[in-house]
């Protein structure tokens, strides 16, 4: 069945654009037919059991009027009826199916079983998606700063990634193991800050599309947001919502070396007839880290052909089981970490679609010393400069081993295993850091 044309977004009585979902006042504002709502109204029914008219507007995520309009109307046709009440006026009303309304939502769960918030339609999707951009976000050079002021980096490396974060576009990281790539890549997602609407489910043609993931989307309540100078004003304070809508933080999505080219589109499960979003989609709003790129199953050339059209137009299109395609906005900044060469990885005219690039240095003495020194302090170890000093002399010069900033992190955590064992205090002694050393180097060829 094919869903109504769309009607216009509401719009404050200035004509100015809403500072968030309204929440529908009719069945024509939802952008959905009658018939779709009626079908997931009689599914809840079905899954759920029995429920109260106020349990339905609940699990629907639609207003009372809305759903109690339908309600009457499944009445009348005698699906439903109303068992018993449990308070005043008709939000109180049990509500079941009849033997009519339990075949006719079987027909229903048969077509597609999702069962949740009302979906949005693929238009009233788009609109908010690009309406919430995080071009939208700026990011300061205080709040640069503050947000890496963990890491031990150079202060002009960190300024290189500042305009690469206001860009929303895309970001290469590149360099040798061990030097932090993934986590810069997850200090900068969370500079972006801030919140955003996300629907639940969308309406694509009748075909449900599931965007919503708990993994990825965390629900943001008004008290939560602390007066954040990234949350942007028109989303302070904003009147009732469109419930069919969530507000989450915006998301981190990461994935790496499993990624195949299929899991870039929508992943249809022919059970429930339902639609999962791919990665990219669950990302809008936010960031997309694809982890050590250069090791998926799939060519990295093909890959990046995957991603010309999204970076380019920020407009990706998925593919429907049926084969129909439809574009969805592609609003996340993408972010590349690898540990290989990136010009053995692709051409020049590829790595030119990717707007920023940026590499990731193993640390210098005094950057090695530093690391060293909080990683002790983390871990209540007394720390001693002999320390440094012995590992750059029996290991780093003595095996040819390139020293990299995850070292001091993983041998203070060696040491504090050994020391556990033995029963003894952890410290960076002579005898516990060289245990700890030939338990965690192997050789130059396994170096970090």
């Amino acid at each position: 069945m094919s869903a109504p044309s769309v009607p216009a977004m509401h719009q404050f009585n200035d004509g100015a654009f809403p500072a968030c979902p309204i929440a529908p006042e009719t069945v024509a504002d939802t952008g959905l037919s009658p018939e779709a709502i009626t079908e997931l109204l009689l599914k809840t029914l079905y899954v759920q059991g029995a429920r109260s008219g106020q349990e339905l507007v609940e699990a629907m995520c639609l207003p009372f009027a809305i759903v109690d309009e339908l309600l009457l109307t499944l009445q009348h046709q005698r699906l439903i009826e109303v068992k018993r009440t449990v308070g005043a006026g008709r939000g109180g009303y049990i509500f079941d199916l009849t033997n009519a309304g339990s075949e006719r939502a079987r027909e229903a769960m048969a077509a597609g079983q999702y069962v949740g918030p009302a979906p949005v339609p693929l238009e009233h999707y788009r609109t908010w998606i690009e309406r919430q951009s995080i071009r939208n976000v700026h990011v300061t050079r205080e709040r640069l700063t503050a947000a890496f002021a963990d890491l031990v980096l150079d202060p002009a490396f960190v300024e290189s990634l500042g305009p690469a974060v206001n860009s929303a576009k895309s970001l290469f990281i590149f360099g040798d193991p061990g030097n932090g790539k993934t986590v810069m890549a997850e200090v900068m997602a969370g500079l972006l800050g801030g919140s955003f609407y996300l629907p639940y489910a969308v309406d694509i043609g009748g075909q449900i599309m599931v965007v919503y993931d708990p993994v990825y989307h965390r629900p943001v309540a008004q008290d939560d947001l602390g007066g954040a100078a990234s949350e942007p004003e028109w989303l302070r304070d904003v009147p009732n919502h469109d419930r069919r809508y969530a507000r989450v933080a915006r998301p981190v999505v990461m994935t790496g070396g499993e990624l195949t080219l299929d899991q870039l589109d929508l992943q249809y499960d022919r059970d429930t007839k339902m639609y999962q979003a791919p990665f990219q989609v669950k990302a809008n709003g936010g960031v997309l880290i694809l982890d050590d790129f250069g090791r998926q199953r799939v060519p990295p050339r093909e890959l990046l052909n995957r991603w010309i059209l999204p970076l380019e137009k920020r407009m990706d299109f998925l593919t429907l089981h049926t084969g129909s395609k439809f574009p969805v906005p592609f609003e996340c900044l993408l972010i590349f970490a690898t540990n290989l060469d990136p010009g053995e990885l692709v051409e020049e005219a590829f790595l030119r679609r990717i707007h920023y690039k940026v590499q990731a240095q193993s640390p210098t003495r005094a950057q090695y010393e530093e690391i060293f020194q909080r990683c002790a302090a983390a871990r209540d170890i007394p720390y001693r400069p002999e320390a440094v000093a012995q590992v750059y002399r029996d290991f780093y010069e003595g095996r040819g081993i390139a020293p990299r900033g995850c070292h001091p992190r993983d041998l203070t955590d060696h040491v504090c295993d050994i020391a556990r064992f033995l029963e003894v205090a952890p410290a960076l002694s002579s005898d516990l850091l060289d245990r700890a050393c030939r338990s965690y180097f192997l050789d130059a060829s396994e170096q970090g």
